[in-house]
């Protein structure tokens, strides 16, 4: 029975991304996205995204098969300072993805609790954090970083003018 619950709970978080794809998509075309919706940043403290082990999913993520699902956002080849800006906007794009597959996911996480199965809802919660809370935490902190850059160099480009 476990088993199965953790499967069902797998496919429902791969099902979610699918879902986020298409969400995000159609949210993209709405006035309310690009001013809301881009500069979501739940955890700015670097200690404490450390504390939760986003430095242990990053590790994850980089040496498994999931570094081959979004080849945009590839870690192997180095970024121009120029595509810094395209780079930044896929990893939104990536990150409100993995934000909606959360929200979905959590429908069928609350059906569960209301029919009283709470270690599926339990197991659920966890596979659906692992798959997509933690996507977009990872997201968030390489945004602030690609940020940080960013601010370096029109600083740089300022001084020059």
């Amino acid at each position: 029975m476990l088993i199965k619950q953790i499967t069902f709970s797998f496919s429902i978080a791969f099902i979610s991304w699918i879902v986020g794809i298409i969400l995000n998509e159609l949210l993209a075309k709405t006035a309310f996205y690009q001013p809301r919706l881009t500069k979501l940043n739940f955890i700015k403290n670097e200690k404490v995204n450390s504390l939760l082990g986003l430095d242990l999913f990053k590790y994850v993520l980089l040496h498994s098969f999931f570094k081959f699902f979004n080849p945009k956002l590839s870690m192997k080849k180095k970024i121009m300072a120029s595509e810094l800006i395209e780079y930044r906007q896929e990893m939104t794009k990536a990150e409100l993805n993995h934000l909606l597959a959360f929200g979905f996911m959590n429908v069928f996480i609350f059906i569960k609790i209301f029919q009283g199965l709470y270690l599926f809802a339990l197991i659920m919660t966890l596979i659906n954090l692992l798959m997509n809370i933690y996507p977009v935490l990872l997201q968030q902190q390489n945004k602030r970083r690609i940020d940080k850059y960013l601010n370096i160099l029109s600083l740089r480009s300022g001084l020059r003018s």
